[in-house]
Formats: C-alpha cells, structure tokens, sequence
C-alpha cells in the first residue's frame, strides 16, 4: 500500500506546474492516495489550486509566518514531521526541490532516490547518470519512506480542473530553525514565460560573444513568446545570469520547441535539453555536436541568420 505525499512548489500564491507533474509520477506508481502538502504563510488560494488536480486524494496545509518564503532550512522539518505515516515523500528535481528534498531526507535518515524519470513499481524507479549518458535502475528499501525528486521534463503535468479534494488544516509543529533568515530576493523583472515551464526556449552560447550581442536572442524569444535559457558557457562568460544556464548543472527543462543558437552542444548541455519536442539548433560550424539531436538545424553566422529568422516569423 502506497500512500505519497507530495511538496508543493508554489510562488507569489500560485502553484508551479511541477506538483502537477509528481502528481502524474505518483500516480504511476500505483499510489492508494496522494496528498499534497502546501507550506506558505496564507495556503488558502494555493491549496484550492491544487485541489483541482486530477489523482489528488487531499490537501494538506501548514500555516506559518515563517513559510512566507520557501527557504529549505525552515521548511524541512514540517515536511519531515508531516511524512510520519506516507510510505513515499516526493518533490520536483527543481531548485526548491533540490535544496529541500536532501534537508528532509537527512532528517528521516534517510538516502534520497534523484531524478526519478521512470517508474517500474513503487520502490523501483529510473534515473539518468554519467550526465544523462546512462540510465540505471535503482531499487528503494521497502522498510522506511523513500524521499525522491521527480525530474519534471520526464512527465506531463496531471489534468486539472475536474478533482476536488478536501483541504484540511495540519496541527503538526516542529522545531523551526533560526540559523537561516530570508534577506532578500533580487530577481530581474520580466514578462517572459519562465524557463523552466515554458512551451518554447530559445537558447544563446558563447558565440554571441557579448552581453549586448545576447539581446538578439531576447527579441527572437519575444516574437516567438518564448523563455530564454543560456549554455553555461554564456553563462559563465556574464552575458546573463546564472539562473538562465541550461543543461545539468542548471535548469533541466522539456519545451515543445527548444532553439538554440550559437550553442555547440557539450553533453551537459545535451542533457538539459533531450526531452525537449523539437530542437532547433542555429551554428556555423556544420560539424557542432548539437546538430546529432536536432530536429533541424541551420549552418551559418548567427548574427546574420537570427535577424533574418525574426524578420520572417
């Protein structure tokens, strides 16, 4: 009998499609039920959100002044207070995720299964290694909770709309730690869709070679309505920011379109980027690694055809 809870990833009161994609994990597993978990100070519009998920037995809130921002030191313990009685406890392979997920297994003492990108049965699972060049099958013991991160470019989102699960409100307490305070977030504005849930990316590399040259690239997502991600290159380069950097040590994202230009493809990159639907890839060099995935691909100076590709669109 599998009981699951999952963590939402939740910002600025709304839910993150990520829970709705462990919701679609769970389900696979043949789960007895699956709860969600909402931390925030005000979980009222957030919960109701996630109650509409189809496959969601109930809510689970937790009010606290604390929770106002999702720092993984002050929500862990909660989350590990409220496992006590599911068999699973699972969170999205994002930042949050990441951050959070190892926190509540360390406090449960227990090791954590990453990335599940396969289910085979409740305690058997999938997951890439070797930067995505393999995949191994791990095996869960059945005699404690197993904590898990669910890599959301592995799984469509569940439907949402029909459910109406219950909300109850949790009376759980735990010891909050004071060691870690919220500071302060500084965030670029933008009306771009996010990286990581986005339906179409488009991609810039080091070829760009400047921070300035990289506003083509925003001009081509604007008239695509795309996101806009960086090889890590670009990144460490500083034509942007860090939390743009596609591939396995950034974002891990699965878009219906994915273009990338100037990017040669190094195989971390390669694996940020797989379960995208279709590739474009846009390089002067004929030979790049990233033209052995695309769906298609376009030789020649970026500076020449990006421009010449917005004018058309």
């Amino acid at each position: 009998m599998s009981k699951i809870l999952i963590v939402a990833e939740h910002d600025h009161g709304k839910l993150n499609p990520s829970t709705a994609k462990c919701v679609t994990c769970a389900l696979q597993m043949g789960a007895d039920s699956v709860d969600i978990l909402v931390l925030a100070a005000d979980p009222t519009a957030i919960a109701a959100e996630a109650a509409r998920i189809d496959g969601v037995t109930r809510i689970v809130t937790i009010a606290n002044a604390a929770n106002e921002h999702a720092l993984a030191a002050v929500l862990a313990p909660q989350v590990a207070a409220a496992a006590a009685g599911y068999t699973h406890v699972l969170g999205p392979s994002t930042t949050f995720g990441k951050d959070l997920l190892p926190r509540v297994a360390g406090l449960l003492g227990v090791a954590q299964v990453s990335d599940i990108m396969k289910v085979q049965d409740a305690y058997t699972f999938q997951r890439p290694i070797y930067a995505g060049n393999a995949i191994i099958t791990v095996e869960a013991a059945k005699d404690h909770v197993v904590v898990a991160t669910v890599r959301n470019a592995s799984y469509a989102a569940a439907n949402s709309g029909s459910n109406t699960a219950p909300i109850e409100v949790s009376n759980i307490t735990a010891e909050i730690p004071t060691h870690t305070r919220f500071v302060d977030l500084q965030a670029g504005a933008t009306d771009r869709p996010d990286l990581q849930t986005a339906s179409r990316v488009v991609s810039g590399g080091r070829a760009l070679g400047s921070k300035e040259n990289f506003e083509i690239i925003f001009k081509l997502a604007d008239k695509l309505g795309a996101g806009v991600g960086a090889s890590r290159a670009a990144v460490d380069a500083g034509y942007v920011p860090s939390d743009m950097q596609v591939g396995q040590t950034g974002k891990i994202i699965a878009p219906e379109l994915y273009v990338a230009v100037g990017i040669s493809g190094a195989i971390q990159h390669l694996t940020g980027i797989k379960d995208a639907g279709t590739i474009v890839a846009i390089n002067k060099d004929g030979e790049a690694p990233i033209f052995e995935i695309a769906d298609f691909g376009l030789v020649g100076d970026l500076f020449k055809l990006v421009p010449e590709l917005e004018q058309a669109l």
